[in-house]
């Protein structure tokens, strides 16, 4: 008897197309910044275009050493407004004029890299920034000559992740923007492109002197 061929059933496997998810900022450096950096500064390659490393929260406390409240409180609130929880800074020596000692709490500090580093900067440029009292921009002064950029937050409630009447009081902080720029005036542009409201630099006009 002839053995009949068993015939199997090939089932066509659907591909299944995964979204993944990509902070608008990070669609806007791909798509608009490159391109805009590539022609202000005439980068032969797409490599040489600086980019956004990392973000930094840090901020002091000054009676952390003696109120163990305060200091759950802003390790909180830190954790709400960058969505990542943040570390103890410690003292690294002892200050006589400001009663501390070695390994006393001072603050705490968080880093942002990739997707939550956009997504911070996305709520610091469109809500944050613009409630904060008597606005006009950020210094264009501010770079450090290596491509990051520092300033300072004065309260905490400009970011609506905080609510009022559960603070415990206001406080400040300092943000570091890290990017890969070799100068400042790169890092600038670069903030400029992605929204960061700096201020305009000056253009310094040369008056030619009749003869």
């Amino acid at each position: 008897m002839a053995e009949k061929k068993k015939t199997k059933k090939v089932h066509a496997k659907k591909k299944e197309t995964k979204l993944v998810y990509v902070p608008s900022l990070r669609a806007l450096y791909r798509e608009q910044v490159i391109s805009a950096m590539q022609k202000q500064f005439n980068y032969q390659n797409v490599m040489e275009v600086p980019k956004l490393t990392s973000i930094s929260l840090n901020m002091g406390l000054g009676d952390a050493k003696t109120n163990s409240k305060y200091l759950e409180s802003a390790v909180e609130e830190m954790t709400l407004i960058s969505g990542q929880k943040p570390i103890i800074t410690k003292s690294k020596k002892d200050i006589s004029n400001f009663k501390i000692r070695k390994g006393w709490p001072v603050g705490c500090k968080v880093t942002l890299h990739s997707n939550m580093m956009y997504e911070f900067l996305e709520r610091l440029i469109s809500v944050a920034l613009p409630r904060t009292r008597d606005f006009r921009g950020l210094s264009f002064k501010s770079f450090d000559g290596r491509g990051n950029y520092n300033f300072g937050i004065k309260e905490q409630i400009i970011f609506t992740e905080i609510d009022y009447d559960k603070i415990e009081s206001i406080r400040g902080m300092n943000i570091t923007i890290t990017t890969s720029a070799k100068s400042n005036d790169e890092a600038y542009h670069l903030l400029k492109y992605f929204g960061l409201p700096l201020r305009e630099k000056p253009v310094k006009q040369e008056v030619e002197e009749a003869a």
